[in-house]
């Protein structure tokens, strides 16, 4: 991507080449397609400073966005004449997963030849389908970041961390599972990470480092943050939870960052529809 912009010095391209790392480590904890139109779409660039980076200063996000929209406009071209902006590439969606899917990871998860990697498995799954957050909001997370009623089956509360600060309550069938993980590693004083405890150097590549250490399985798709995620937000849009409520648990300010979804909805019967349109 880089050689297709052509710069004009040596430190013109360190400082693309700086900003396309650290924007192809995220695509690729997101599980996105290695694509110029799917890493360089404005959505995914967007995303990236967003929730990408949360360890670097705002200004350093700002020259990441700078960069990378440059890119964009040398390689993929710049905005239409009429001003409007240019289309995102529907190939980046993260279709969700289905029914047997989340079975089967759930089997590939327990199946896991050690202790470690099966509590991470499940812990990842836990917080993706269960909480909707993405790689950048599981790696700083810690044990005391999970907060559980006393009483049984009581709601699990997730505290994330970053830019996108909130409470998330986890959905009713992941509770017991992430209750679970949170328990096993606090301990009075202890400020343990929730996903790889012993894991004390963390980076972007933390979920997916850790993920390539895992034993495949045939039966099993691979498991992608970016799916869980799409997963949970269709189970939420399915269970008819208001738009407002879905908008404030996914942290965005608007409803155009879930738009992608939609493809995925489930339909209704026309008559049904009409009834409602038509407020019976």
């Amino acid at each position: 991507m880089v050689l297709k912009a052509d710069p004009l010095t040596t430190l013109k391209a360190r400082e693309l080449m700086g900003a396309l790392a650290q924007l192809a480590l995220f695509c690729d904890g997101e599980g996105l397609p290695a694509s110029a139109d799917v890493w360089l779409s404005r959505e995914v660039i967007e995303r990236f400073i967003a929730v990408g980076c949360p360890q670097v200063k705002e200004s350093t996000r700002g020259n990441y966005r700078s960069r990378l929209l440059r890119l964009r406009e040398l390689v993929i071209g710049g905005e239409c004449r009429t001003g409007k902006p240019a289309e995102l590439s529907a190939s980046g969606a993260n279709p969700p997963y289905g029914p047997k899917e989340l079975a089967d990871l759930w089997g590939w998860a327990g199946g896991q030849p050690t202790d470690e990697l099966r509590w991470g498995c499940k812990t990842l799954l836990a917080l993706g389908a269960g909480v909707g957050l993405d790689s950048p909001e599981v790696i700083p997370l810690r044990a005391h970041d999970v907060r559980h009623s006393p009483r049984m089956r009581g709601p699990v509360v997730v505290k994330t961390r970053g830019p996108r600060q909130r409470r998330i309550l986890c959905r009713r069938p992941w509770e017991a599972v992430l209750a679970s993980a949170a328990e096993r590693l606090e301990t009075p004083g202890a400020a343990s990470y929730l996903f790889r405890p012993n894991c004390h150097s963390r980076g972007t590549n933390t979920v997916t480092n850790f993920l390539a250490r895992t034993k495949p399985s045939p039966g099993s798709p691979r498991l992608l943050m970016g799916r869980l995620r799409s997963t949970w937000l269709v189970d939420l849009f399915e269970s008819h939870v208001p738009i407002t409520v879905i908008v404030a648990a996914a942290g965005v300010d608007s409803l155009h960052g879930l738009s992608r979804i939609l493809p995925f909805l489930s339909g209704i019967p026309a008559d049904e529809a009409a009834a409602l349109l038509r407020g019976d």
